[in-house]
């Protein structure tokens, strides 16, 4: 409730904004002094060529105003909307009349009369179109001046050491405005001659002689601060991961000199590498100790530790070179469980990433709170004990959730769900999670003869921290650090007076794992999925477009005597005669299939591609699935606006209950398709491409790129895909300019309520920009359509017959707004049909192209 007034509170203040900019001419130089210039832009010139490199604009401190679409400075112009004093406006309107004051106060009250002049309109509103514009940039030469220093600097770490700044400032023959030229003679560049290294531990000397030529810093190179720090990085990491566990990074420094026996113009340097020794801090003195390679002489886990508390009384058991401390009767987790997260091992070298790895992996146990690691130096500082100390988190923790839904299926709806999860359910940091889950509430449509629709649900999950398999696989092939899980579930759900009123049953044993932070693999061994249509004699209530189709074609047959029976009145003055659902609908399918009465061949051909669309979604499906999917996401974190995802998955579906057909006898159906507990197995490959590109083009403005395509063939015991398995096209997520399921297949025009086919094909391409604040905007191209192929679809309409049904790629443009919360993003986009493949060739482009076609789309975040 509180996000939907938050929603209608953002909403007027949009409306108040552009009802405010329409109203008033705004003056871009409002508040910009006589004596003053607006900045307008800056450029940067080095050695005469225009420098646009996004680091070296980050060193000017004066920037434009920011910009929103077609360089409109809106932020600018809503600051000065704004009045300098309001309270003095406030008082001057109320002085401007003699007794207006008087009279408000009669009115009012004295007291209410000065809370006016506190209210939003009169001063809050000022102060908000302050917080959301943006103050005028007034070019300040002494900012000018700081930024030459920060373009000498930034140069000077390129080896530039003798570049020379200047800036010079440009009139725009605009009154009070102003660009910057910042102008920088670079000269010639210093390069590395020599490259030396003197080092005072051997452990160290010995490790970098080792990786030497991995060096950042390499003779004959231009002269680079960033190599510089690279390698003080590299240096630091290599050493550590090396059995130097507390290396010091400012051991390393550098030494950087010119032969003085050289020409004057000469630009070459020399550089040598310190690297001294250990630093220690005492009360008042500071020694120094040759840094040494150490060893774990033991590694320690405490397990159920609870901080601050006494370790006089623990228990401990050694394994496998560990030793396990608890404080309870008995140990609670099996010791394995525990050593396997820990990549620590007795007599091994420290390596900070064993450090690193060892955290995630017990994290990801989601049995213990984030731990602490300690490491303690014997006498000898080369020895060292690890004490890994281990909180327990609850071994039992609910969870409640309910949310209020609404849709064009349901008027009203509320939803609930709970969990109850259990962690280490076996002792080795498994974790076991029931949960429920309903809904319940009014339907949309109020023809139907029940107006209530409910949905119940139960699943059963269980993780593994470790790959659980039938054929065992070792950690040397999926390693505990790659964060391996094993996944079993079971679901089911009920529904009711929702489309068939479906019954599902679902159950996984599946795999994931991460190499890196950046890639992940998942497979689920087994996936099945039994879909039962209860209610299957509503087909035709459900799927009205379908039905309106029939009945069109029925409405040539209502003088057949024979027919009669099939129809009943109807309140539509057009189609006096509707066929009675379910009844007539089937009697008159079954009288035309078996020619009882005689027909056109397109009526004949229309008629049997509906019964055969009505016998394939209420048929029941059985699925018996394989798949393997991989994803990489280059994001490297949540501010990184220039990255790009992968995603590929492969599946195949009963290929193994064929294999059992060929060793046990399975039962058929007249369609000769074989039966596992008298339900035809669905039998499909199945592949998919996602690829997904950010650009950031700086000031907060991304061009975002999506491509995608999937398709899945059927083949031996089906011809078909079933409606789960299969693609549809339009909505918020996919062509804007098309409501979900109404786009497709191929150039057919919305012809099922649930138009959905084997094949897709979706281009997307954003580009947003900020507008006040909060408030973002984007301008949007969708591309794509769905198509039947190598299936039991034959309408050449409907179906991929080669590059030829390119042309049936529809395409949306259209424009969005989207609120940032932070926590999410809200956003409301508006798709309009640029190139419509279901209309005539010649009224494809731009027919519905108005503001009266336009299809609005809800959503939350970002659509990729």
């Amino acid at each position: 409730m509180m996000t939907r007034m938050r929603l209608k509170t953002n909403t007027a203040k949009i409306g108040l904004i552009l009802l405010a900019i329409t109203i008033t001419s705004c003056n871009a130089v409002k508040r910009v002094g006589d004596d003053g210039f607006l900045l307008t832009k800056n450029n940067i010139l080095a050695d005469g060529k225009k420098v646009m490199d996004e680091d070296v604009q980050s060193l000017i401190i004066q920037k434009p105003n920011s910009s929103s679409l077609l360089g409109y400075p809106l932020r600018l112009n809503l600051y000065n909307l704004a009045k300098v004093n309001p309270d003095s406006s406030y008082q001057n309107w109320l002085a401007r009349k003699g007794k207006r004051e008087k009279r408000l106060v009669g009115f009012l009250s004295k007291k209410q009369v000065d809370q006016l002049g506190e209210s939003f309109m009169v001063k809050g509103l000022n102060t908000w179109l302050k917080n959301i514009g943006e103050a005028p940039v007034i070019i300040d030469t002494s900012r000018t001046r700081k930024t030459l220093e920060r373009l000498r600097a930034y140069y000077g770490s390129k080896g530039y050491f003798n570049n020379n700044a200047t800036y010079s400032i440009i009139d725009s023959k605009r009154k009070r405005r102003a660009g910057i030229n910042y102008e920088i003679s670079l000269g010639k560049p210093f390069m590395i001659d020599s490259f030396s290294n003197k080092i005072a531990s051997k452990a160290i000397d010995s490790i970098y002689a080792l990786h030497a030529k991995d060096s950042n810093i390499k003779k004959g190179k231009q002269f680079d601060l960033v190599d510089f720090n690279n390698e003080r990085e590299r240096l630091t990491s290599l050493f550590r991961n090396s059995g130097i566990h507390n290396f010091q990074e400012s051991a390393i420094t550098y030494d950087i000199f010119r032969d003085t026996m050289k020409l004057s113009d000469d630009q070459n340097m020399d550089v040598e590498l310190h690297i001294d020794n250990l630093k220690k801090g005492g009360d008042n003195t500071t020694s120094t100790s040759e840094y040494k390679v150490h060893r774990f002489s033991k590694v320690n886990i405490y397990a159920d530790h609870i901080f601050g508390a006494g370790q006089e009384e623990l228990k401990s058991v050694e394994y496998d070179g560990y030793t396990i401390y608890y404080s309870t009767e008995k140990l609670r987790y099996r010791p394995k469980a525990l050593t396997d997260a820990v990549f620590f091992a007795k007599d091994s070298i420290y390596r900070d990433l064993d450090r690193v790895r060892s955290y995630r992996q017990i994290i990801n146990l989601n049995t213990f709170k984030y731990p602490n690691i300690e490491l303690v130096e014997d006498s000898t500082q080369t020895k060292l004990v690890s004490n890994i100390y281990l909180s327990s988190r609850p071994k039992y923790s609910l969870g409640q959730d309910f949310d209020i839904t609404h849709s064009n299926i349901q008027r009203v709806g509320a939803a609930f769900s709970t969990s109850l999860v259990t962690r280490n359910i076996f002792g080795g940091a498994e974790t076991l999670s029931l949960s429920a889950r309903g809904s319940f509430g009014l339907l949309g449509d109020t023809s139907l003869s029940e107006d209530y629709f409910s949905e119940i649900g139960a699943d059963i999950n269980l993780v593994f921290p470790r790959i659980w398999a039938p054929i065992p696989v070792t950690k040397k092939i999926i390693p505990y650090y790659m964060l391996p899980q094993t996944k079993i579930s079971v679901g089911t759900s009920f529904q009711k007076n929702i489309g068939l009123d479906k019954q599902t049953f679902n159950s996984l044993l599946g795999y994931n794992w991460s190499p890196s932070d950046s890639k992940k693999h998942a497979i689920e061994l087994l996936n099945i999925q039994f879909v039962r249509n209860v209610n299957s004699a509503r087909f035709f209530n459900v799927f009205q477009n379908t039905f309106n189709r029939l009945d069109a074609i029925a409405d040539g047959f209502q003088e057949e005597g024979s027919l009669s029976q099939f129809f009943e009145p109807s309140n539509d003055p057009n189609d006096p005669q509707r066929l009675i659902i379910p009844e007539g609908a089937s009697g008159f399918t079954k009288a035309i299939l078996n020619r009882e009465v005689p027909s056109t061949p397109d009526d004949f051909n229309e008629v049997g591609n509906i019964e055969e669309r009505r016998q394939r979604l209420t048929e029941n499906n059985l699925i018996f699935a394989t798949n393997y999917t991989f994803n990489k996401n280059s994001k490297n974190g949540i501010n990184d606006n220039d990255f790009y995802q992968f995603r590929f998955k492969l599946e195949s579906a009963g290929n193994l209950l064929t294999g059992i057909s060929s060793l046990i006898p399975f039962n058929k159906n007249e369609n000769k398709d074989l039966l596992v507990f008298g339900v035809p197995y669905s039998q499909y490959v199945k592949t998919e491409f996602d690829f997904i590109k950010h650009w950031d083009l700086s000031h907060s403005n991304i061009v975002a790129f999506r491509g995608f395509f999937g398709i899945a063939v059927p083949y031996g015991n089906s011809d078909n895909i079933p409606f789960v398995r299969s693609y549809f096209a339009g909505g918020a997520n996919d062509n804007r300019a098309w409501f979900p399921y109404s786009l497709g297949p191929g150039k057919t025009k919305d012809i099922n309520d649930f138009n959905e086919a084997n094949l897709k094909l979706a281009l997307n391409l954003e580009f947003r920009f900020p507008i006040a604040g909060d408030i973002k905007g984007a301008l949007f191209a969708d591309a794509g359509n769905i198509w039947n192929i190598w299936d039991n679809i034959e309408d050449p309409n409907a179906t991929f017959n080669g590059l030829s049904s390119l042309e049936d790629i529809a395409l949306g443009t259209g424009f969005g707004i989207r609120y940032d919360f932070t926590y999410f993003v809200f956003r409301v986009d508006f798709g309009f049909k640029t190139y419509n493949p279901a209309e005539d060739p010649s009224k494809r482009w731009f027919r519905e192209y108005n503001f009266a076609s336009v299809v609005p789309q809800i959503g939350i975040n970002y659509p990729f």
